[in-house]
């Protein structure tokens, strides 16, 4: 009878056991998700910023070139 106590104690550890490891690998597979969201997120950010930037440069340069092109024909006129 002790035997069988002590074998079912035994079985009892190791799927306790286990279950303690696949909690671990659970949570350290959803900490790399995380972090590649994570990063995702940041790299989305980062294009998002650049694509403004490109977008109002852009835009700048058109008006400062309006604006020449405006003081070129007003001088010219004035001459």
């Amino acid at each position: 009878m002790k035997l069988k106590a002590t074998a079912v104690l035994i079985a009892s550890l190791l799927v306790l056991a286990g279950c303690d490891q696949a909690e671990k690998s659970a949570q350290q597979l959803m900490g790399q998700a995380a972090e590649a969201a994570k990063q995702a997120i940041d790299d989305t950010h980062k294009a998002a910023e650049q694509a403004l930037s490109d977008a109002t440069g852009n835009l700048a340069g058109k008006k400062e070139s309006k604006d020449d092109d405006g003081k070129s024909e007003s001088s010219s006129q004035e001459i």
